[in-house]
């Protein structure tokens, strides 16, 4: 194999398997070059909590199955998708404690082996995916390679550090309120959030919390993103509902111009949040670039799809975030055999279970149904007004680690803090339409700002039509942070 450590950590995932098609390099060597990295880098980050390098390096060596990433070097991240016999600790000291181990392969996570990956460890995240920061009691904070003072996000902090740095192309995320797009937007990466029940979370969980969650990447390039989605999506087993079929393959979104394009500017968000105006600035910026392509652009007020002022918009969203940290505490108490007590978890998780079991059942339905009422509206934009929104993709830029603090007597300012991070990201959650972070612009100190568009439900593909556009007009590949892969980890 030749080449640097930088020239390979600047190749994404796609690059990566070219190589070994092409027998420039093996997986072996691939691996090898990402341990190296990884050992490398991950001492200033923390990215990576669970070091899988020996099963990796026989996992390359007996030749990954023939899928379109065959050798790429691949992380999971510490909760969700897990393959049978990984370490699975979500940020938590007591699944820490017993050592607990995935019992089974996800759906997800046998289709990441068979599209050819090969897993070289899991990555940090915030206890329960809980926070837009990665700074677990457990496992200590992930520092992002751009400004190590600064989060990279959360809860797909670890995965988005680890790509951002070049440890490894791209990594598995997850996103219940934006926790593959706000890591995304922190790191500067592609970070698409799929149509609700477009990735099977099968065989464990059906759809968490309503299906609020969903499952995917973090990458480098909207082409990786768009072939780790045609390998992965589709129904499985026993999935309770799935997203509309594609007309056709991804990639082959990537090379078509889309035609002109109805594209609403929304920067304020549904909840009327405040906002930084610098996120406002990048998304205004994109406007231009995109009317620049062809694309007519007319601003468009997102509060107007929520109910009253907006409040109750993040009541009913908290209803069932802390619902389901209920549930998940349930859930550990039947893996654990015995009670969780408060002093066994973080100080907000606790606070919002306790919140979550003073829910009613009728709270609960009331809370989806409303969610489910802005998602009718936002679908008639994007089906009659509309073919595109374009949003920021954060409310404000990366904050410094320690902000989501729940140690004072109130651990709820927590949360309350993440509020306007997640400003533009956890409606779409609530409402299920895909939603796409691209790397397009920057505050004057040098930290990523993200931009966010969102099509119609079941319309990835246009999603990656005019991500593609945009990557090929103002292209990010060469846009790499401070701590970056060189010739230190040679």
């Amino acid at each position: 194999m030749t080449g640097s450590q930088t020239e390979l950590a600047r190749m994404d995932a796609t690059a990566q398997a070219e190589l070994v098609r092409s027998g420039e390099a093996s997986p072996l060597e691939l691996a090898e070059a990402a341990i190296a990295r990884i050992e490398a880098l991950n001492p200033q980050l923390n990215a990576v909590i669970h070091e899988l390098f020996e099963e990796g390096r026989e996992a390359a060596r007996n030749g990954p199955p023939e899928g379109p990433f065959r050798g790429v070097p691949f992380l999971f991240k510490d909760i969700g998708a897990a393959l049978a016999g990984q370490p699975l600790h979500m940020g938590t000291r007591l699944f820490k404690e017993i050592g607990f181990r995935a019992p089974v392969d996800t759906y997800l996570g046998a289709r990441f082996r068979e599209a050819g990956f090969v897993t070289l460890g899991k990555t940090n995240v915030p206890e329960l995916g809980i926070l837009p920061t990665t700074e677990p009691k457990a496992y200590g904070p992930t520092r992002n390679p751009w400004n190590t003072e600064h989060t990279p996000g959360g809860s797909s902090g670890g995965s988005a550090a680890a790509v951002a740095s070049g440890m490894v192309p791209i990594a598995h995320a997850n996103d219940g309120g934006g926790s593959i797009r706000i890591p995304a937007s922190h790191c500067g990466l592609v970070g698409l959030k799929p149509s609700r029940q477009r990735i099977s979370e099968g065989p464990i969980i059906g759809d968490n919390m309503s299906g609020l969650t969903a499952e995917l990447v973090v990458a480098r390039s909207v082409r990786d993103v768009a072939g780790v989605l045609d390998a992965v999506h589709g129904p499985a087993p026993g999935d309770p509902y799935v997203a509309p079929p594609p007309a056709r393959p991804y990639l082959e979104e990537l090379e078509v111009d889309p035609e002109p394009l109805r594209i609403a500017l929304v920067t304020r968000s549904a909840a009327d949040i405040p906002v930084d105006p610098v996120v406002i600035e990048g998304a205004r910026e994109t406007a231009e670039l995109l009317e620049s392509l062809g694309h007519k652009v007319s601003e468009r007020a997102l509060v107007d799809a929520a109910p009253g002022d907006g409040s109750e918009l993040v009541e009913s969203f908290m209803i069932r975030w802390e619902a389901g940290q209920a549930a998940t505490l349930a859930t550990l108490e039947r893996v654990l055999g015995r009670e969780v007590a408060e002093d066994d978890v973080e100080p907000l998780t606790w606070a919002l279970a306790q919140k979550g079991l003073e829910h009613g059942a009728g709270e609960y339905l009331n809370a989806i149904a409303l969610h489910q009422l802005v998602g009718r509206v936002i679908g008639g934009w994007l089906e009659s007004e509309f073919d595109l929104l374009l949003t920021p993709t954060v409310g404000e830029p990366p904050p410094r680690l320690g902000a989501y603090d729940d140690s004072g007597p109130d651990p709820m300012a927590a949360i309350e803090r993440a509020w306007p991070t997640a400003a533009f990201s956890g409606i779409f959650n609530a409402t299920g339409q895909p939603a796409i972070s691209l790397p397009l612009h920057q505050t004057e100190d040098g930290l990523p700002v993200g931009v966010q568009l969102v099509a119609a439900l079941g319309r990835e593909d246009l999603l990656i039509r005019v991500a593609a556009q945009l990557e090929r007009a103002r292209p990010w590949a060469d846009q790499t942070p401070p701590i970056f892969a060189g010739s230190d980890t040679e």
